[in-house]
């Protein structure tokens, strides 16, 4: 991938896309996987990795810490961490490349398993708001870690002679947070019960992967996990899922662009409540096969709700709607007929993009932090082309969508924001006919 330092996106809209389009490796399940590699001394083969900017850090993150990476194939990376280097992790290039990615908190619970002690970085990553990491420590303390902060240095310093089994209750489902947690139990003494688990299908993939390492892990896809601690596990090969936020991305930009699309390989039955959402939004679709095929429409009509009031979108913790496809349904809803609440109940921040929808000629009324209703122009009036800059990974990927749609030309900056989690999109968009170049 291009370095994306000072880069911009040209993009005149207008145009209508068709084609086909492959979803890249599920961004969220590689940050996962990667840390867990962590939790063996002998080789891991991941298959299916997106070539991206967050992924790319990580990996250069494990470097650092000794892990030999080696490229196996198209999308193939294997990994194996015979030798880690601990001390890096207090070192001012380890938390300077960390700061820039949260995933890297998935990290520690693999490190404290496996060697006893680590050093997490302060959480980098989007500007949406608070993101809470409460959890993971909360998590690591109920296994017998402790928290210590090194007086000379700072430096927080997580440490743990043998972690033990435990139950616990999380207060919230966070996704990264369960992760973390498991990872650092399958190497507990005993038995580990994890109630209010996160159940995304990422968290599956990794419990199915860690199971096929040794690991004794049950209830998966349930949100209460039962963990029997092993004393070790081995090396195995794993394939990451499909994107389902890249799917879902592909629904937003066929309505909006009206074209027809055909999302291949899409893991159908992993995708959940989220083609039933865009359907309420009046975006029609159909498997063929693990193909998502997503017909051309002039006009799309969103619901109401069985007694007349306005539709609401709302993310919730699986197998409600992903929070990362909140700012995809607001800006598909923009040409629709017909006006819903969009609400944002996990990220305070993450709606403010909408400033900038506005200005291209969106009606939207930004309710407050978590809420924005909007009143769907139905193409009576195209949306215009401005320059602009890119927030975060899906509100980028928003604006891209408006502008691609919209009469006229836009610039969108600071694209690293999406090219941290979406591979190669100029080239991959341009093969459906879209007008956009990277300068």
């Amino acid at each position: 991938m291009q370095s994306s330092q000072r880069e911009a996106f040209v993009i005149k809209g207008g145009a209508t896309l068709g084609g086909e389009i492959v979803p890249q490796g599920a961004k969220n399940e590689a940050l996962q996987i990667l840390c867990a590699t962590l939790l063996t001394s002998e080789e891991v083969t991941v298959c299916n990795v997106p070539d991206i900017l967050d992924v790319n850090r990580l990996m250069e993150l494990l470097q650092g810490l000794g892990v030999e990476v080696r490229k196996a194939g198209d999308h193939a990376w294997s990994f194996k961490a015979a030798e880690v280097n601990l001390e890096y992790m207090r070192s001012e290039d380890y938390h300077r490349r960390a700061r820039s990615l949260r995933g890297s908190m998935m990290l520690v619970g693999p490190l404290l398993a496996r060697f006893g002690m680590a050093y997490p970085p302060k959480p980098g990553g989007d500007k949406i708001g608070r993101r809470r990491v409460d959890t993971h420590f909360l998590g690591f303390q109920r296994l017998g870690a402790r928290l210590d902060e090194e007086e000379a240095t700072g430096l927080i310093c997580v440490k743990a002679e043998r972690l033990k089994g435990s139950y616990m209750l999380l207060d919230e489902a966070s996704v990264t947070g369960t992760a973390n947690i498991i990872m650092a139990a399958v190497l507990a003494e005993g038995t580990t019960t994890i109630f209010n688990a996160a159940c995304e299908p990422y968290i599956v993939q990794l419990c199915n992967m860690l199971n096929r390492m040794g690991a004794r892990i049950k209830g998966i896809g349930s949100n209460l996990l039962t963990i029997e601690g092993v004393e070790s596990l081995k090396g195995t090969t794993h394939t990451l899922m499909p994107d389902m936020i890249e799917v879902g991305s592909f629904m937003g930009l066929a309505a909006m662009t009206q074209s027809q699309l055909r999302i291949k390989n899409t893991d159908y039955n992993s995708l959940g409540i989220i083609p039933e959402i865009f359907r309420r939004l009046g975006v029609d679709s159909y498997a063929e096969g693990n193909d998502l095929v997503v017909p051309a429409k002039e006009h799309y009509q969103i619901e109401t709700f069985l007694d007349g009031s306005i539709m609401t979108i709302a993310d919730a913790p699986w197998p409600g709607f992903t929070p990362d496809l909140i700012s995809i349904a607001l800006v598909t809803a923009i040409q629709a007929r017909g006006s819903v609440l969009i609400h944002q109940k996990m990220f305070e921040s993450r709606l403010f993009f909408v400033d900038r929808l506005i200005e291209m000629g969106a009606r939207i009324i930004l309710c407050d932090p978590h809420r924005a209703t909007v009143i769907g122009l139905d193409r009576e009036y195209p949306l215009r082309g401005i320059r602009m800059s890119s927030p975060d990974i899906r509100a980028g990927v928003a604006l891209l969508i408006a502008a691609l749609s919209a009469r006229g030309e836009s610039v969108i900056e600071n694209i690293e924001q999406i090219d941290r989690g979406y591979e190669n999109i100029d080239i991959r968009l341009r093969n459906l006919g879209a007008n956009i170049e990277r300068i």
